[in-house]
């Protein structure tokens, strides 16, 4: 999560480079999102903790291939070639997709949700891109057919209880004391104390606070709780030298650099390890990684999350998830369509103009509910038992059947399966202005489904708080997405549907 300085000259100003560090930000727990170079960077102290970092890094594989082992064992078929040839194939392809599925950073009462639905996720995939490899190559015959299926069955439970043991494997060890590392924050500030809280609270990381440095008197200081005051910035390189102190993270306003630059040169003196948590990590961040661009390291403080192939892997998704579903509902589209013009006179389908990707003006098809359309600078949000709504579209609404012709906005590309709801345009220019950060919202493509929605923040929005509740669980959304979420996220969907009273 953060990246180490190994070179104290990277922050002088006529250094080769400049080291940029990586943190996390945010102004609540919802918030509190990994940030990091790439998909593929992990814990802060996975270089330091070589248990964690072999299992993070090789646990789901490896089981995988050991249970495929198992099950041909079980079934007694011969382990030749051919599967050593599936096992290697399995490997390569389980290890890319697995890769997101880091469990270690979640707390014990997390963990099993989280493992179900990421490795629901992963799983199938993994067995559907082997599958058509090994039927492409024409080798599909050659294998048993009841230990493969046995294999796809019982692995998602097996990578289950693995992970629940590593957990309890990995908190028994890092009790010990000599897995415990010794850490000293320099500079006192809220980032540094829920850094502190942060990495206290993880017990497989073994961490203990020895102290705060900061030249600032207590008075001036935040509350720093159970941590202590241990002395100015001038004695933090003596402290790590007689307290054998692992781990120094330093968290100074950007304009005392001297300062920074000269506390470096003194710990040059010891054997700890250093991070740099600039100020800039205490604003809301969105997506936030550390990248480079002609070797030149720049930070995207605020980004989509759908960058590079995470573009086309959300674009397919959504495509072939659609057209599965079309497939499937096309006689439910075509009731629900004669019903509406039965109803009342009037368009089956009602157009509103909705803002898009980067605030783009989009048009947002559904089926009409209403008998009198709101679609200009004003727009009246729809109201429990509203004389608008028809008896038939009252139905429609409750059950979200009017959002269903917006599969065809998914097809176009101009919406998204999940995503954040796109609201009128009247609305937008009303709660910009209102509520920090809500045109953030439209970093990424609005959704027919979203996050707020499975939380309870669906339907009406009578009051400023419950709009900025539902903008900070989009902005949940953009920090913390995945294809695994997202897929979540339609699972819940289905299940808020059958229980929700705030659709009418």
């Amino acid at each position: 999560m953060f990246t180490e300085l190994q070179d104290t000259d990277a922050l002088r100003p006529d250094g080769d480079g400049l080291a940029v560090p990586a943190a996390h930000a945010g102004s609540r727990e919802m918030n509190k999102a990994p940030f990091s170079r790439s998909l593929g960077d992990r814990s802060m102290f996975s270089g330091d903790l070589p248990h964690v970092a072999f299992l993070r890094s090789l646990l789901n594989p490896t089981v995988i291939l050991a249970t495929l082992a198992a099950c041909l064992a079980w079934y007694q078929v011969k382990l030749d070639g051919h599967y050593l040839m599936l096992a290697v194939l399995t490997f390569f392809v389980s290890s890319q997709l697995f890769e997101r599925v880091d469990l270690f950073q979640l707390r014990p009462h997390q963990l099993i949700v989280r493992a179900v639905r990421d490795i629901l996720f992963a799983w199938p995939l993994t067995v559907g891109i082997v599958a058509f490899l090994i039927w492409a190559t024409h080798y599909d015959r050659i294998y048993d057919t009841e230990s493969l299926i046995a294999w796809f069955l019982v692995t998602p439970l097996t990578l289950v209880l693995a992970h629940l043991t590593a957990h309890g494997v990995l908190r028994v060890w890092a009790r010990s004391p000599s897995s415990h590392k010794r850490v000293v924050m320099v500079g006192a500030s809220d980032l540094t104390l829920r850094l502190a809280q942060t990495i206290t609270d993880d017990p497989l990381l073994g961490v203990h606070v020895r102290g705060f440095f900061d030249d600032r008197h207590p008075r001036r200081l935040p509350n720093l709780g159970k941590h202590r005051l241990a002395g100015g910035v001038d004695d933090t390189a003596q402290f790590v030298r007689e307290h054998n102190v692992n781990i120094v993270f330093v968290s100074l306003p950007m304009v005392a650099q001297p300062r920074v630059i000269k506390l470096l040169d003194e710990l040059r003196d010891t054997t700890a390890s250093i991070y740099f948590v600039p100020d800039v990590f205490a604003f809301d961040l969105i997506q936030a990684r550390f990248d480079e661009i002609d070797g030149m390291p720049v930070v995207a403080v605020c980004e989509t999350p759908y960058a590079g192939v995470n573009a086309l892997l959300k674009r397919w998704f959504d495509i072939a998830v659609t057209l599965c579903g079309l497939v499937v509902i096309w006689p439910v589209l075509l009731v629900t369509a004669i019903g509406v013009k039965l109803s009342s006179p009037g368009p089956v389908i009602f157009k509103q103009r909705r803002y898009g990707l980067d605030g783009r003006e989009i048009m947002v098809w559904k089926f009409r509910s209403m008998r009198a359309q709101d679609n200009g600078p004003v727009v009246k949000q729809a109201t429990k038992n509203d004389p608008r709504i028809t008896r038939f579209g009252a139905f429609i609404r409750k059950t979200s059947l009017d959002e269903l012709p917006q599969l065809f906005n998914v097809l176009s590309g101009s919406m998204s399966l999940v995503g954040p709801r796109p609201h009128a345009v009247a609305h937008n220019e009303q709660y910009r202005g209102l509520i920090k950060g809500y045109m953030l919202r439209h970093k990424v493509q609005p959704g027919i489904t979203g996050w707020a929605q499975v939380c309870g923040y669906r339907g009406e929005t009578e009051t400023i708080e419950k709009m900025r509740a539902r903008i900070e669980h989009d902005l949940y959304y953009l920090r913390t997405w995945s294809l695994s979420l997202d897929l979540w996220i339609i699972v819940k969907t289905f299940l808020v549907l059958l229980r929700d009273k705030n659709a009418y």
